[in-house]
């Protein structure tokens, strides 16, 4: 799909004035029948808060009110604001304003149906989400707390801190072309999250979901989820790990 886009590239080359960004937002309406285009805002940081989403929020509140994006926690904890900025699947509320970059980019996720602007269509990764059962299953009969070892405990740090932003899923080229069928590394890395859980009696259950090869399979070990991840965790290691418990169960 071709963009329309009008730059005024010889007004952002003679401008030297260090403090003004260009934020340059993909934009399409789908009722309005027509190509998607960008349109470029210009942003003072002596002005603005010191992150993308600020930015935005600037933008919607005193330039253009149709601007349409998504943003909840503005803490880097909920995961609403993902987006593309500047060729990086990443959270407006974490990325700075203030870079190198004269021009700053913004797309929505990548590959995804996009409902309006920067907010992309989730329904499908929620209902792959809900597919593997995001929810202790424990088949004991005590009515207590599940407890646990501090080693147990450990085995949860770097799982349990997933957003579910979707960043690492729209950033994986077998996830583009398979969205249907491959679960993805995000939906992959919180199954992992399950799996080693030591409260939860359900392995056999949870690995016979994720059998089959486009469910988990089509990973190619490209670690781009792991490369994009804005809470730094490594989805394509727990990728490796439940591909390993299916071979060896």
């Amino acid at each position: 799909m071709k963009l329309l886009q009008k730059i005024p590239f010889q007004i952002i080359s003679q401008d030297t004035n260090l403090d003004l960004k260009f934020i340059r937002i993909y934009r399409w309406t789908p009722s309005n029948q027509t190509q998607p285009k960008f349109r470029i805002y210009p942003i003072h940081t002596k002005t603005c808060g010191p992150m993308i989403l600020d930015a935005l929020i600037k933008i919607k509140d005193e330039q253009d009110s149709s601007l349409v994006f998504r943003r909840s926690c503005r803490e880097g904890i909920c995961g609403s604001c993902a987006m593309n900025i500047n060729g990086i699947n990443t959270l407006a509320c974490l990325h700075p304003v203030k870079t190198n970059a004269k021009i700053i980019t913004i797309y929505p996720l990548p590959h995804m149906h996009v409902l309006k602007d920067l907010v992309p269509d989730l329904s499908n990764f929620y209902a792959q989400y809900k597919y593997i059962k995001p929810w202790l299953v424990n088949k004991t009969s005590q009515k207590h707390e599940y407890l646990q070892s501090e080693k147990d405990r450990f085995e949860l740090n770097g799982v349990y801190e997933c957003i579910l932003c979707a960043c690492c899923s729209s950033s994986c080229p077998s996830y583009w072309w398979n969205y249907d069928k491959y679960l993805g590394p995000a939906i992959l890395l919180q199954a992992y999250r399950w799996l080693c859980d030591s409260r939860d009696t359900s392995t056999k259950e949870r690995l016979r979901l994720l059998d089959g090869k486009s469910k988990l399979f089509k990973c190619h070990t490209i670690m781009n989820c792991s490369r994009t991840c804005p809470k730094s965790l490594n989805p394509g290691k727990a990728i490796t790990a439940i591909k390993h418990s299916i071979n060896y169960s």
